[in-house]
């Protein structure tokens, strides 16, 4: 156990240090670390534990970690994960707190991001080549998950979309009847979608001190479905308009510093409390904003291999997993617009893809490289 323990640190601490590009980004290196090349998941069930971070409140590459330290190690393998893989980010945000709090600006990243970019799109590419595979067993499921990607581009909640995506493929292969009066029709998920709908009910008028910073964020970790967009929403209500703790200037640099640096977008609530009040703040409001997802997948964790084993929750899964994927296409998509700019980052992206796909080369060493590449490139007067 104390082996697998530290495999597990080693591997969290790294790739919490190197994961840029927001949640599919994370989600691509970690099934580059644990499914290709330390062989302790396989697809099938990496794409089902994928498939329960998009049905928990809570930031979907965290709960991923801790999913599989749980698989890998138990209950202890639960927390060592998850504290691991959060720990270099929130150390990464507080320094750079620190830094803004004194100078009253961010340090400039901008040429790190520049040759990062490149990189994760191929890194993202390469994972939904290899789970696509798993994932799409019918031709059902893949013309679901077209229908995924169109409705998301057309704006369509994307929780409601994997609900959606779920209980059709449910439908089409258990049957509407059996579907709708089987006791293992996951109700689950329908309480999930209703704490959706509760999420942005607002709290009250509160002053400002540790308590109210810590439970406000410990809110926010327990019902926040959705990207750091989502999040931005959520804090602006209550910090911005509401309470008026932060000015809006300070929570669009909160917000870019959750996603310029490695890790977890959720660190941003990391640079809101330090900058409210000062490393107990900063400390207090990322124990508040994780707390959630370590019980969250400490509860669902055990039921996920017995989800599989019934046959409408599987199809359900099925369902999900198809959805997730599909949605994990969109933001691909998206990030490709700001990360293919001139002919070095395509270069960039070329040379990634063909080290990933023709020599598996590991994902982590790349986006190092292509940081490094960035950098050197704005500091001889390119861009940005």
């Amino acid at each position: 156990m104390g082996g697998r323990l530290k495999e597990l640190a080693l591997l969290c601490l790294k790739l919490g240090t190197v994961a840029f590009g927001g949640p599919a980004a994370h989600v691509a290196m970690m099934e580059d670390e644990v499914v290709l090349r330390r062989r302790w998941l396989s697809h099938e069930d990496f794409l089902d534990l994928f498939a329960a971070t998009n049905l928990i409140p809570g930031p979907n590459s965290t709960e991923m970690a801790i999913y599989i330290g749980h698989k890998r190690a138990g209950w202890p393998g639960l927390l060592v994960a998850g504290i691991c893989f959060i720990l270099p980010a929130a150390c990464i945000v507080l320094a750079l707190a620190w830094v803004y709090v004194r100078s009253g600006k961010l340090p400039e990243v901008a040429g790190i991001l520049y040759g990062v970019k490149p990189v994760v799109i191929a890194v993202v590419l390469q994972a939904l080549w290899g789970l696509g595979r798993t994932a799409v067993k019918t031709k059902f499921l893949a013309v679901t998950g077209i229908v995924v990607v169109a409705a998301s581009f057309l704006g369509i909640n994307k929780l409601l979309l994997l609900f959606i995506a779920g209980a059709a493929v449910c439908i089409e292969r258990c049957g509407v009847a059996r579907f709708t009066s089987s006791k293992t029709t996951p109700a689950l998920f329908l309480g999930v979608t209703s704490a959706f709908n509760g999420a942005s009910a607002a709290s009250g008028a509160a002053a400002f001190g540790l308590w109210p910073l810590f439970l406000f964020f410990l809110k926010v970790g327990a019902v926040l479905f959705g990207s750091g967009y989502v999040l931005l929403a959520f804090l602006r209500a209550d910090l911005v308009e509401r309470w008026h703790w932060l000015t809006e200037a300070q929570l669009l640099d909160a917000v870019a510093i959750g996603q310029i640096t490695p890790g977890p977008v959720f660190t941003t609530a990391t640079f809101i409390g330090y900058v409210l009040a000062g490393p107990k703040g900063g400390v207090l409001a990322t124990i508040g904003i994780f707390l959630p997802a370590f019980i969250f997948v400490a509860i669902s964790g055990p039921l996920v291999p017995r989800m599989r084993r019934s046959p409408i929750i599987g199809a359900f899964l099925d369902g999900v997993v198809i959805a997730s994927l599909g949605l994990m296409a969109v933001v691909t998509w998206q990030l490709l617009h700001t990360a293919l700019v001139d002919w070095i980052t395509l270069l960039l992206a070329a040379v990634s893809a063909l080290l990933l796909f023709g020599y598996k080369t590991n994902s982590a060493w790349l986006v190092l490289g292509g940081a490094l590449v960035g950098l050197t490139f704005t500091l001889l007067g390119g861009r940005p």
